[in-house]
């Protein structure tokens, strides 16, 4: 979703105090408002990017956003470990498909040697893609959210902590400086983002910022290419699409064929960030182009149009910290703010989640349990049958 589709693009006049504030505008900030207007919580979503979904993220052939695409970001999900995820896609009203698996599979040892097959196997957890790309999943979440509650193109410099509320600076693309008073604040960034972004005061305790710092932001360090071609072709001869090298560029490579039958493959390009600023974007993606070439044959030499997304050198994403691959996120049981902040101040992205951190059913259970412990925040009270709503 875009500013084209309505959502405001500047800063609110926001003069009085709202119950709550969502940073982040991920699949995470996004569900968080979701389950908001659902208990009907008024709301801004604030989101540096032009767009929503951050690293949710489904594009054309042409590399525009896309009702029907490749996805530059997440991909998979697996509904037998994640059912309460498998779960909100079937609310949603969303489909799905299985991942191509069929077919052998390529090692790629060394270049001189060629790549040698084996047969495939069968996965034990069956990998899933949602019909039109991962991006249907924030199209079906940002499709229920009114436009006046959405902060595109803004970011949130500095937070200060009021008696009851947080005052947020922010400016929007124009420089614009505002601010936004809450007496709750769900922050989706990831803790490396924040720490280097966004200042508070009072400080946060020099624990809390070492724990934000040794926590990896998923897909920061890495960078996908996709080849999109006329037809599947490497079907035709028994192979999946999928491969993993030890040459490179690509490390690993799967089938990215598209739900509406375009065909494609991607792969994780396993060069470290700085050598691939230094090869520079088109060297790289004619280096991947002669990989796929050397593996699926001559046909793979003539995709239609290529796309390539390197997360390390997005803003929004990664940090110097990350610009090393430093291991997927990890469950942390750590309190993720400092004491003073507690009460008002809650991390709700996929990072930080207690189950599946780093994955879509991660950033869906944080936003979850986010959400959660704003309305106890807010001496909110669910309903339960029998027993009336307590008022605020």
């Amino acid at each position: 979703m875009t500013p084209a589709d309505g959502i405001r693009p500047g800063l609110a006049d926001q003069s009085s105090t709202l119950p709550v504030a969502v940073v982040g505008g991920g699949l995470s900030g996004l569900y968080a408002a979701y389950l908001l207007q659902k208990a009907a919580i008024d709301f801004v979503l604030i989101e540096g990017r032009d767009y929503l979904g951050g690293r949710v993220l489904t594009v054309s052939a042409a590399g525009s956003p896309s009702d029907s695409g490749f996805d530059l970001g997440s991909s998979w999900y697996w509904p037998q470990m994640q059912p309460s995820f498998g779960a909100l896609v079937d609310q949603l009203g969303l489909s799905a498909f299985r991942q191509h698996v069929e077919g052998d599979m390529l090692f790629e040892r060394e270049q001189v040697e060629g790549p040698q097959r084996y047969r495939g196997f069968q996965q034990e957890q069956i990998s899933m893609r949602l019909t039109g790309g991962s991006a249907s999943l924030v199209r079906a979440l940002s499709s229920s959210l009114s436009a006046k509650n959405i902060l595109l193109r803004s970011a949130v410099h500095s937070m200060k902590l009021g008696h009851d509320h947080i005052e947020l600076a922010i400016t929007d693309s124009d420089r614009k400086p505002g601010t936004i008073i809450a007496r709750q604040v769900i922050l989706t960034v990831p803790p490396r983002l924040v720490e280097t972004s966004i200042s508070f005061f009072p400080e946060q305790e020099e624990a809390t910022l070492r724990l934000w710092r040794s926590t990896p932001t998923w897909m920061a360090p890495h960078a996908k290419f996709v080849a999109i071609y006329e037809k599947p072709f490497w079907r035709e001869f028994g192979l999946s699409g999928a491969a993993q090298s030890m040459v490179g560029p690509l490390a690993e490579i799967h089938d990215a064929t598209a739900s509406s039958g375009e065909a494609a493959l991607f792969g994780f390009i396993g060069v470290p960030a700085d050598h691939r600023r230094a090869v520079g974007e088109e060297a790289l993606k004619r280096a991947c182009i002669d990989q796929l070439g050397r593996l699926f044959g001559p046909a793979a030499r003539r995709p239609f149009a290529t796309l390539l997304k390197d997360w390390s050198a997005d803003p929004f994403t990664a940090t110097e910290l990350d610009q090393v691959a430093s291991g997927h996120p990890e469950v942390k049981h750590q309190t993720w703010v400092s004491d003073s902040w507690r009460h008002h101040l809650i991390f709700g992205g996929s990072e930080t989640s207690r189950q599946e951190p780093g994955y879509l059913a991660g950033a869906i259970h944080a936003a979850g349990l986010a959400v959660t412990a704003t309305l106890q925040n807010l001496e909110i009270d669910r309903p339960v049958p029998g027993r009336q709503r307590r008022r605020t």
